[in-house]
């Protein structure tokens, strides 16, 4: 598997990128049961001064244009926080798990997404190898978010997109598909997911607890308990930044 992804996005923004084949979904993982609960009892404490000052770091690097990281629009990082403080995180599958503990561990979002359902989205078929960009959201850009049909506006957000190449066309369409608040329902992890990728949103420098390389090292690790058959790569990109991955 290949996998090509290019920064686009703001100068204040570093990309951790993980991505694994052959995982399981449905294969719990007890290390991560200890380390989750773990997390929990230390955020019912709350925030020491340190954490919540790179929370406010981590808030900041999505303030671009016209967007501005508040109330429903804070980072999905902050909304788990809440989750974990009031004993409601959530549990969903092992790769949205893991995902979420890291992200309170880290204090950064992160989004994951199924790689054969993007690959679909993007008008390929199953088994390709899709490749994205991270950008901010076009004007009157949107994706529906959940199974309701709700969407969300992403003008000025930070956006990973999958890239389709349009056979009738000669331009390549960016379809924005993951943000930091909410990701999109075409490309969520399901039951049947074996190929995921994920995106960890981190500030120019590293916070009081895990590192981004520290998250990255510990997302392979773990997504690779799903599953004896499981391979993982990860990648660190600053602006600019292009990178292969090979699984």
């Amino acid at each position: 598997m290949r996998i090509d992804v290019v920064h686009r996005g703001p100068s204040s923004l570093r990309l951790g990128i993980v991505v694994a084949d052959r995982v399981d979904p449905g294969t719990g993982i007890p290390r991560l049961d200890l380390l989750i609960a773990d997390r929990l009892q230390e955020l019912a404490q709350g925030l020491s001064e340190e954490r919540d000052a790179y929370r406010g770091q981590v808030r900041n690097v999505f303030r671009n244009g016209r967007y501005k990281p508040t109330g429903r629009s804070k980072p999905a990082s902050e909304y788990l926080l809440r989750a974990a403080s009031e004993d409601r995180f959530p549990r969903i599958n092992s790769l949205v798990d893991t995902c979420n503990y890291l992200s309170v561990a880290s204090l950064m979002p992160i989004s994951i997404w199924d790689l054969d359902r993007a690959a679909l989205h993007a008008g390929q078929v199953e088994g390709d190898d899709p490749a994205f960009e991270f950008r901010l959201g076009a004007v009157d850009e949107s994706y529906v978010f959940n199974q309701g049909g709700q969407e969300i506006s992403v003008e000025d957000l930070i956006v990973g997109a999958v890239l389709s190449v349009d056979a009738d066309s000669p331009h390549t369409r960016s379809l924005p598909i993951v943000n930091a608040v909410k990701d999109s329902q075409a490309t969520k992890t399901s039951a049947a997911t074996r190929r995921v990728a994920a995106a960890i949103y981190a500030p120019m420098a590293d916070g009081p607890d895990l590192s981004l390389d520290e998250v990255c090292d510990l997302f392979c690790e773990l997504l690779g308990a799903t599953s004896t058959e499981s391979r993982c790569t990860r990648v660190i990109l600053g602006p600019g930044e292009l990178s292969t991955l090979h699984v």
